[in-house]
């Protein structure tokens, strides 16, 4: 069932953004080589509280944390653990907070300690794509022009776009229609109305697009080992264009 959202539904939701984004913003020199991802979700945790939000991922179909952090060839749904990160990985930290009854969701990508040409271009071709799909999120466009903008993009440098994992309607639960996929042909789908709230998250991989899941039935990763990178906004659709409710200050 997709719900339209009223103004202030939407205004509602983007105070959660607001609280979200600054998590985002707070990361940024948090994450160093040394720390481990549980020290990145219990930092992530505690602002989240802090803020007066609800990490809306604990118990979400049994999950236990209240982010996910993707290492590498991880794609998305790492669990929190142990794991020492080193100069040179790639972490994405996924995270929705229920503030007050309204939910956002965004995912961002992370180098850790320093860069190189290959994550550099990773990152800025994965973040380019995710704003040309935001573009194509207006009234009267369909989901497949937000995949089509997307895939054509990522597709022509070479790399993969995840399949098995898409975006999707939010509010006023995590998961809600419509599905919002990554690739897709352009006038093809649901049409676009005023009022839908929905993430897009593109997870681009530097080879195939093709994914396989741990054992742990939660995290998925690159089948061919390569590196995957993921950017993610809670975006409402509005009569004056889409709406960005989960944005980060540059």
């Amino acid at each position: 069932m997709i719900t339209l959202k009223s103004a202030r539904e939407i205004d509602e939701m983007e105070k959660s953004g607001a609280l979200l984004a600054s998590i985002h913003v707070a990361l940024r020199t948090f994450i160093k080589p040394g720390i481990t991802t549980m020290d990145i979700n219990r930092f992530v945790h505690k602002m989240i509280e802090d803020g007066g939000g609800i990490a809306a991922q604990i118990g979400y179909e049994g999950y236990e944390f209240a982010t996910c952090t993707s290492v590498n060839d991880e794609i998305c749904h790492g669990f929190p653990s142990q794991r020492v990160l080193k100069s040179g990985d790639l972490v994405k930290v996924d995270m929705c907070i229920d503030l007050n009854g309204a939910m956002s969701d965004s995912c961002w990508s992370y180098v850790v300690g320093e860069s190189n040409e290959q994550l550099d271009q990773l990152m800025e071709v994965t973040k380019k794509a995710l704003y040309l799909g935001i573009e194509q999120a207006k009234v009267g466009n369909r989901i497949g022009d937000i995949g089509h903008a997307i895939q054509t993009y990522v597709e022509s440098f070479g790399y993969g776009v995840v399949r098995d994992f898409i975006g999707h309607g939010i509010g006023p639960t995590i998961h809600e229609s419509p599905q919002v996929p990554h690739y897709g042909e352009k006038g093809k789908g649901l049409r676009l109305k005023e009022g839908m709230t929905i993430t897009i998250e593109p997870m681009v991989n530097t080879g195939t697009w093709q994914s396989k899941m741990d054992a742990n039935g939660w995290t998925a990763r690159t089948k061919d080992g390569g590196l995957s990178c993921q950017f993610e906004h809670t975006l409402a659709i509005t009569k004056d264009g889409p709406k960005i409710l989960t944005q980060q200050p540059e």
